[in-house]
């Protein structure tokens, strides 16, 4: 005879054990899409912002540092002008006034600029192989003089007005108070258009936010029935836009590095030519420097943070309209349905 099966409990409980699926909750989806239309034209809209905020930071401390390596040069050196007369003997005015020059007190050193030197000055305008003795030219004298401790330049011109009468004396404190000017109005202009660049980036986020609330208001609602925060939805929504603006400044600032990397490498490569060496004059390098890169990320940082918290304050102020619109149904200066 055969035995009758096994009729163990803990046995057949191991066996339905393991015949039974394991259970598995189910992961929660966030409460707007990662990718969507409008979150790929917010990315594309705060890469522009950022790639322009980022350039015209490097403008400005590009500009700047030419303008104080010119302020820097010019305050460093005097120009002592001699005009060119009948039976005149240039070499011995120009040596009388070098030497005059450095008598006084604050003065370090004196170079007669020769004519070699003065046609090489005069060549892009006058063109090459020029004779200065057929030409009414002056010569220069170039004082180089202590920062800290000027000499004073009235008695000097007074003296050398004495002693050489066609000589002029150029202290140039007046291209520096232009130069100085001239920074000045640049960091103005350039401090404005990073204010219009970042209000049309606040403007630009709500719109989108708004707009992103629009499309889940009916998940926001969902979400205020069953007895969610104002705080949690707006921490879902700060992060969504969080991560839009990181991709969005981070492609922004990258390109800007970019440019101002390869604007310093081919000004570099073509120091020679005039176009460069007229340019370089004119603005300096295309080089920002460490600081420069630096700001740039700062700029990425801010543009991110500002982002988020423009996001987090619209969504705040929404679910407040959105509230008092449903405590009192008479009013209209909430959120439509």
């Amino acid at each position: 005879m055969t035995e009758p099966p096994s009729r163990n409990p803990e046995k057949t409980s191991a066996k339905i054990q393991q015949k039974r699926p394991e259970l598995r909750v189910r992961p929660t989806a966030p409460i707007l899409p990662p990718s969507n239309i409008q979150g790929s034209a917010l990315m594309v809209v705060i890469s522009i912002m950022a790639f322009l905020a980022c350039l015209t930071l490097g403008g400005v401390s590009m500009v700047r540092s030419t303008a104080a390596s010119w302020e820097s040069q010019i305050s460093r050196e005097i120009t002592i002008q001699i005009k060119p007369d009948d039976n005149f003997d240039m070499e011995k005015a120009l040596t009388q006034a070098r030497d005059l020059a450095l008598t006084f007190v604050g003065t370090k050193s004196g170079q007669i600029v020769d004519e070699a030197a003065t046609a090489r000055l005069l060549e892009p305008w006058l063109g090459p192989g020029l004779d200065l003795k057929d030409l009414p030219v002056p010569r220069l004298v170039i004082i180089t003089i202590d920062e800290s401790n000027p000499p004073d330049f009235d008695s000097m011109r007074a003296l050398l007005k004495d002693s050489i009468p066609q000589a002029t004396l150029d202290d140039h404190r007046t291209w520096v108070d232009r130069l100085v000017s001239m920074a000045h109005t640049t960091v103005m202009i350039g401090t404005g258009i990073l204010l219009l660049v970042f209000t049309a980036m606040v403007l630009t986020v709500v719109f989108a936010t708004r707009g992103a609330l629009s499309g889940n208001r009916h998940v926001v609602e969902v979400l205020h029935f069953v007895g969610a925060e104002s705080s949690f939805v707006a921490t879902e929504f700060q992060k969504h836009f969080l991560k839009i603006s990181l991709k969005g400044s981070a492609i922004g600032s990258a390109l800007a590095a970019l440019f101002f990397a390869t604007a310093g490498f081919w000004q570099s490569r073509t120091l020679a030519t005039p176009e460069t060496d007229q340019a370089t004059a004119l603005f300096g390098t295309f080089s920002v420097g460490v600081l420069g890169y630096a700001g740039i990320f700062a700029t990425m940082i801010v543009i991110a943070l500002l982002t988020t918290f423009t996001a987090r304050l619209t969504v705040m102020r929404t679910i407040y309209e959105i509230d008092t619109l449903r405590s009192d149904p008479t009013r209209t200066d909430g959120i439509g349905s």
